[in-house]
């Protein structure tokens, strides 16, 4: 697929159980999602990382659809089918698509029209579109200043939820029965903990998603998605005490040629 487009990694979840199965694995509250609507939402590792971070539409009573924002729709799956059991469930990967840019369409509706599938985002929506449809990254930009994050592969069971701020999202919720990860959410919830947060910055120079951000011999956080403009702009999770201690908002990292300075616009909670 073209470098200005990004495929849809999407994963199907349909049968009687299939509501049912999604509420328990994930860390959101899939039994309250009506048809026709879509909600952010993450499946989580017994320890609280992010495994899978997803836009999840009801399509139908007893199918979902994911949409994942990072990681193959094929891994997933796989992982997902160790605790099928009994569960009267499919799980399968749909066909190849593109992710485009549509009108401005209500924040959390489903669209369906023919093979397209649109997610309403407020200002816009972004479109799942067959694999000979052009895709763009129009999108792109607009959903990093809302700060939703998209995960590279480097970022894939590393991050605690509370840094990529998903319950500020409602992908995690602290009241419902339990799922992978909920005793690490609760604990980081109540008692606090999580020394690290999501930022959107602008860069003095190209950086890359999945880049790890030093300073000195110490890892500080990592770069998540990446636009490059008349300015480059990022998401990255970055060490409170590095964010804290920045001077008018500018931290700089490293020394020399390859020295980096980044401008902090916006500081999410967890």
């Amino acid at each position: 697929m073209p470098s200005n487009t990004r495929d849809a990694q999407t994963l199907l979840i349909e049968g009687p159980d299939a509501v049912a199965f999604a509420h328990a694995q994930f860390s959101s509250k899939v039994n309250e999602l009506a048809v026709g609507r879509w909600a952010f939402g993450a499946w989580l590792d017994p320890q609280g990382r992010v495994r899978a971070l997803f836009h999840l539409a009801r399509i139908a009573d007893g199918k979902l659809l994911l949409l994942l924002r990072g990681g193959k729709a094929a891994d997933m799956a796989d992982g997902l089918r160790r605790f099928v059991f009994r569960s009267r469930v499919t799980l399968r990967e749909a066909p190849t698509a593109a992710l485009a840019t549509g009108e401005a369409q209500t924040l959390h509706d489903v669209h369906i029209e023919g093979e397209t599938i649109s997610l309403g985002c407020g200002s816009h929506a972004l479109r799942i579109v067959t694999s000979t449809t052009t895709g763009d990254m129009q999108w792109q930009p607009v959903q990093l200043k809302l700060g939703w994050p998209w995960l590279p592969d480097e970022a894939l069971n590393k991050c605690l939820a509370p840094m990529l701020s998903l319950q500020r999202l409602q992908a995690v919720a602290v009241d419902k029965g339990c799922y992978p990860g909920q005793e690490i959410v609760a604990r980081l919830h109540f008692r606090g903990g999580c020394k690290r947060h999501l930022c959107s910055v602008t860069a003095s120079r190209a950086i890359a998603p999945g880049e790890t951000l030093r300073r000195g011999e110490q890892e500080v956080g990592i770069v998540l998605n990446v636009v490059n403009g008349d300015t480059i702009e990022a998401l990255v999770v970055l060490s409170d005490d590095v964010v804290d201690n920045a001077i008018d908002d500018n931290i700089t990292l490293g020394d020399g040629d390859d020295s980096l300075l980044m401008t902090t616009i916006e500081r999410w909670p967890a």
